[in-house]
């Protein structure tokens, strides 16, 4: 997988209080995948918000994909009573 959306996705605590954006602007990468997930298809969200392209949403998807490939199960102590 190629870590491309490391150019697309920004962080920055002035912007959205610091969730990941769509290159600084104030689209959080949430809001892509929220679409995606409804059921919205890529020239739709691209119709809705012109200034993001095709790039910005494959972006998002890597920037998922690579986000569910660090995340951990911890288990609570409540597990084990």
């Amino acid at each position: 997988m190629s870590a491309s959306y490391k150019k697309i996705i920004t962080i920055d605590p002035n912007v959205r209080s610091g969730k990941p954006c769509v290159r600084g602007m104030r689209i959080t990468a949430y809001d892509v995948l929220s679409y995606l997930a409804a059921g919205m298809s890529s020239d739709e969200i691209i119709s809705d918000f012109p200034e993001l392209s095709q790039s910005d949403i494959q972006g998002c998807l890597n920037y998922a994909a690579d986000s569910e490939k660090h995340t951990r199960l911890l288990l609570s102590a409540e597990v084990f009573d």
